[in-house]
Formats: C-alpha cells, structure tokens, sequence
C-alpha cells in the first residue's frame, strides 16, 4: 500500500471509530436519561447500543460494479 493511501486509511477509520463511539455514548446517555426498565442486563443493553452505533456511523461501501441493463 502506498504511504498516502495508508495514511488516508488510517484517518478515515479513526473518524469512524470516533463517529461510533460518539453515536454510542449519545445512545448511552439516553438511555440512562430516561430510564427505561428492562428484563436485560446492562451489559447486554450496552452491546445492543454498541451494535446499533456502529450501524448508524459506518458506512456500508458497495464491493463491485453495476452492469448497465439491456432496454431494447
């Protein structure tokens, strides 16, 4: 990999990394804010926010191409 690119990498994941643990703390916070009563423990809610977090900040990038349809 080419130095710069590496670099470009590096960075955009760490935003990532920052963006999902910001949407995490957020969906945290709220949470305890509002107090709602569950059967789950914190722990499995606190994996659940985590999963949910990084669902809202990571992009899904597409891997591929897109063929052009035949219209005739």
């Amino acid at each position: 990999m080419k130095p710069l690119l590496s670099a470009q990498e590096l960075a955009r994941r760490n935003n990532e990394s920052v963006a999902v643990h910001a949407a995490y703390e957020r969906r945290r916070k709220l949470r305890r804010l509002l107090g709602k009563k569950s059967k789950r423990s914190a722990k499995e809610l606190d994996d659940l926010d985590w999963r949910e977090a990084n669902r809202e900040a990571r992009p899904v990038r597409a891997v591929g191409f897109f063929l052009p349809e035949n219209r005739r």
